[in-house]
C-alpha cells in the first residue's frame, strides 16, 4: 500500500487538540458543578470540541493518504511523450504521489528524478525515503533530489520531460516566474512541460486561473499546446492540465 504522508498535520493536529481539550473542559465542569446553567455550558462545551477534533480528524485524512486518485495524473500523462522519454523531472515530487501517478506512463528504461525541498512541516514524513519507497511500489526507480523550484539543482537542456504536480500555487506569486523559467532552462529544445494546478490565481490577480497560468507559462519562454479542464471527483471547481514546449 502507497503512503503519502499527512498534509497541513501540524495546523490539523493543533485542531483535534483544541477540540479534546474542550470537550474535556466541559466533562470536569460538569463533574464539579451541578446547576443547571454549568451543565448546559458543559454539554455545548463537550459538543463543540467534539465536532472540532472530528472536522479536525477528517480533513487530516482528505486526501487520504493512502489514495492516489489517478484520473487526473492520467490526463496529464496522456498529453505528455513520457513513453518516448530518457529523462524525466517531476519538480515538488514530495512523498512521491506524482511520480507513482505518472508511472503507468514511464519507460521502463528512463531516468527519473524527483526535486523537493523535503520540508516535513507541511506534510508529516516528507522526504527522500518516503518518495523513493512509493516510486518503487509503482515499478519505477527514482533519484530523489533537495532542491528548490526556484533554483533546481539539474543541468541546463538535460530533462526531456518535466512535471509539476500541483506545487506552483505553493509558491509566492512573486516566484512564479523563477519557477516556470527554471522549468524552461533544464527542459530540452525538443521536450515537453506539463503542469497539473489547483484551479487557483494568486489574490491580487484579477483574471481566471486557467489565464493566468496560460499567461505566466508563455512568458517563461514557452509555446503552450495544450490547456485541459479536469473535473473533480466529488465536485468542485476542475484542474488545470497544461503542456507546453520551449518556444
Amino acid at each position: 500500500m502507497y503512503w503519502f504522508g499527512l498534509y497541513h498535520w501540524r495546523r490539523r493536529f493543533r485542531a483535534v487538540g483544541e477540540g479534546l481539550v474542550a470537550a474535556l473542559a466541559g466533562v470536569i465542569l460538569a463533574r464539579r458543578r451541578s446547576d443547571g446553567a454549568s451543565r448546559t455550558l458543559a454539554a455545548v462545551a463537550v459538543a463543540l470540541g467534539c465536532v472540532r477534533a472530528g472536522r479536525a480528524l477528517s480533513t487530516l485524512l482528505s486526501p487520504p493518504p493512502w489514495r492516489l486518485e489517478r484520473y487526473k495524473y492520467d490526463a496529464l500523462a496522456r498529453e505528455l511523450p513520457l513513453a518516448d522519454a530518457d529523462r524525466v523531472l517531476d519538480v515538488g515530487c514530495g512523498t512521491g504521489r506524482s511520480l507513482v501517478g505518472l508511472a503507468p506512463r514511464l519507460s521502463g528504461s528512463a531516468t527519473v528524478l524527483g526535486v523537493d525541498v523535503f520540508d516535513d512541516r507541511v506534510i508529516l514524513g516528507n522526504g527522500p525515503r518516503l518518495a523513493r519507497r512509493n516510486a518503487r511500489r509503482a515499478g519505477i526507480a527514482v533519484e530523489p533530489v533537495r532542491g528548490d523550484a526556484g533554483s533546481l539543482p539539474v543541468a541546463a537542456d538535460a530533462v526531456d520531460v518535466v512535471t509539476a504536480c500541483r506545487v506552483l500555487h505553493d509558491l509566492p506569486a512573486e516566484r512564479h516566474d523563477d519557477a516556470l523559467e527554471e522549468l524552461r532552462r533544464v527542459c530540452r529544445s525538443d521536450g515537453a512541460v506539463g503542469i497539473l494546478e489547483l484551479p487557483i490565481a494568486p489574490d491580487a490577480v484579477d483574471v481566471s486561473p486557467e489565464r493566468y497560468w496560460r499567461t505566466r507559462v508563455a512568458d517563461a519562454g514557452f509555446s503552450v499546446r495544450t490547456v485541459e479542464r479536469v473535473p473533480r471527483r466529488g465536485g468542485g471547481d476542475p484542474y488545470l492540465v497544461i503542456v507546453a514546449t520551449p518556444a
